[in-house]
């Protein structure tokens, strides 16, 4: 019997996501699911990661509402591939996928990354927010009703979209690289700080701390500046007399990243106060970091983030607007023999109880009872579609 397959579909996320791809896609195709994501991006060849067959489509010229206006030709995209399974993994491309299911008779899966709710405030005027959050999670709501399953990125988001009962926990939680971790030694300390760079993300408390810092201290940046403020920050830095202590790297593939964050001495989470989604975060960073052996800084108002570095012992929770107190996390953490039984601390519990393993069972056991119930129709459908279309799970990874 041919196994059900399964299409990612986005409306903003890279094709070689690692939540979509490394880890969902992965574990789906692991389990003898044909995976396919479509994603916006450079059109070229088909390709696999993972054992997911990338495919791209040209990116929407212009903002949020060129996106809206994309809809229906992704929901087209989406048909025309007749999946059994569409897993949609933002609110546009939710729409999408519904649309698209009610052509092609697909079972949809929403993926919930962040708390959408509050994506207007910077946009809005804050008279306005309240109403604009409610408009957008009743919007989010009444998608969820209509889909045949709903799974959240982290704890904390199920609340505004009816409940536990009516989501299905996928955590973002580490999946092994092979990687040597850090050994500590005395001497200058190197900083890390992995992925998208911008000021809500604490950039530039990072340089203000660094002033406040032994001279040889640096600070490593792996990613890019996302929010346009690259040239002020470096500007900064200047005036702080400290662009020779801070290394721009650019993004590259997990693997790579992993093994130069192993030759750093702290990792650093630092998002800034007034942002909800901060509140509700559980980055791929902290678990890159914890994988790699080094201590985290990690902020107090980040609520899953912190506790889980409290329960593993992991590394220090601070203000993260406040430079001093970052500052002094960095001092306390000076000790190697400190940084080494932290940094051990966090990669056992990265690799046991906040692996990725338990995840990919969950998310695997939730398509087993999707598809389980829809197999006539899932075998129409993946013979109506070309089988050169879907991946063999028996593919290169």
């Amino acid at each position: 019997m041919t196994p059900p397959a399964v299409l990612m579909l986005s409306a903003a996320h890279p094709a070689e996501d690692v939540r979509i791809v490394a880890k969902e896609g992965a574990a789906l195709a692991a389990a003898g699911f044909p995976v396919r994501h479509l994603a916006p991006g450079p059109v070229g060849a088909t390709r696999l990661l993972h054992g997911v067959a990338l495919q791209t489509y040209p990116r929407p010229a212009g903002g949020w509402r060129a996106r809206l206006m994309a809809i229906p030709a992704l929901a087209d995209r989406a048909a025309a591939l007749r999946p059994a399974v569409i897993h949609a993994h933002e609110p546009d491309s939710w729409l999408a996928a519904l649309m698209a299911a009610r052509r092609c008779g697909a079972r949809v899966v929403l993926d919930v990354h962040e708390h959408y709710p509050s994506r207007l405030d910077p946009v809005l005027p804050r008279p306005l927010r309240p109403l604009g959050r409610a408009l957008v999670a009743a919007a989010c709501r009444l998608m969820a009703a209509r889909a045949d399953a709903v799974v959240v990125a982290k704890d904390g988001l199920e609340g505004w979209l009816g409940g536990a009962a009516r989501c299905t926990p996928v955590r973002n939680y580490a999946t092994s690289v092979p990687i040597t971790p850090r050994r500590h030694r005395p001497g200058p300390l190197t900083l890390l700080h992995l992925g998208a760079l911008t000021r809500a993300r604490g950039a530039f408390i990072m340089l203000e701390a660094l002033a406040l810092l032994p001279p040889g201290t640096r600070l490593r940046l792996i990613g890019r500046f996302t929010d346009g403020s690259e040239a002020a920050f470096r500007d900064r830095s200047l005036a702080l007399g400290l662009a020779g202590q801070v290394e721009y790297l650019d993004w590259m593939p997990r693997e790579e990243a992993l093994a130069l964050a192993a030759e750093a001495d702290i990792g650093l989470v630092l998002f800034q106060p007034g942002v909800e989604n901060h509140r509700l975060a559980l980055p791929h960073k902290l678990f890159d970091c914890m994988l790699a052996g080094l201590p985290v800084i990690v902020p107090t108002l980040a609520e899953e983030v912190a506790a889980i570095v409290r329960s593993a012992d992991c590394g220090l929770t601070v203000d993260t607007a406040d430079a001093a107190a970052v500052a002094a996390a960095i001092v306390a953490l000076a000790d190697p023999g400190v940084r080494d039984a932290m940094g051990q601390r966090g990669r056992d519990a990265a690799l046991t109880r906040f692996g990725w393993a338990a995840e990919a069972a969950r998310l695997v056991r939730l398509y087993r009872l999707l598809t389980a119930s829809s197999n006539a129709a899932i075998q129409a459908a993946m013979a109506a579609a070309p089988a050169s279309v879907w991946p063999s799970a028996r593919s290169p990874r």
